[in-house]
């Protein structure tokens, strides 16, 4: 079950609106935790902490044993997704996300949108590693994630240089396949063509998705 399904089939009452879930995001992490440490830590009263815990409980996120919450690995991603689908901005949330959680969200929303979805691709001789590739139909998106401040032009220049390479160096073991590089970043305002090559901020990665297939002749696209 994808996380769009789980939460929506999940109670409809839990009590969960973005302000809070943005608050609650830093105290999600591996682990027990108390529900006095987590108010503590997302800085709510120890009522509304309970609350919280027991709603993200109820979608899958984490485990209630009396006074105590377990976190597991990809509990905080799962609550990103649940914070976004409540309306929390995505940028934000994405705040609370390391460049391991930044890369799995931007796989699940390649994922939300049916494309077959592969992580941190090793190609060698030369090494170099594919952060996120999504293949739906024939077209292969090759997607390097900068979970970063913002970039400088020649900044970009440069990621958007390293990325064609690793392209082309996958594509060569292609047939009929079309590849198209793209970055996806965290502090970017709107979409960016540099070269040829979308920058995509991660806000508008599954509008850019959804447009895909009837922009690609805007788009650098590596056809073998």
């Amino acid at each position: 079950m994808n996380f769009r399904l789980l939460i929506l089939t999940k109670n409809s009452r839990s009590m969960i609106n973005p302000n809070l879930m943005m608050k609650c995001m830093r105290a999600i992490i591996p682990g027990e935790i108390s529900d006095i440490d987590f108010s503590s830590v997302a800085n709510i009263d120890r009522i509304t902490a309970k609350e919280i815990i027991s709603s993200l409980v109820q979608n899958g996120i984490g485990t209630w044993n009396d006074q105590l919450v377990t976190f597991s690995e990809g509990d905080k991603l799962k609550a990103a997704f649940l914070a976004i689908t409540k309306g929390s901005p995505i940028e934000e949330i994405s705040e609370y996300l390391n460049w391991k959680d930044f890369e799995a969200l931007v796989s699940k929303i390649l994922d939300e949108n049916d494309f077959q979805v592969e992580q941190n691709v090793i190609l060698t001789k030369p090494r170099m590693e594919i952060d996120v590739i999504g293949i739906k139909l024939n077209v292969a998106i090759l997607i390097d994630c900068k979970h970063w401040k913002r970039m400088s032009n020649s900044a970009l220049i440069e990621i958007v240089k390293k990325q064609v390479n690793r392209v082309k160096r996958y594509a060569s073991k292609l047939t009929g396949v079309m590849v198209v590089p793209v970055i996806v970043t965290l502090h970017q305002e709107e979409i960016i063509f540099v070269n040829k090559v979308p920058i995509v901020p991660i806000m508008q990665l599954s509008s850019f998705l959804d447009e895909l297939y009837g922009n690609l002749d805007q788009m650098k696209v590596i056809e073998k």
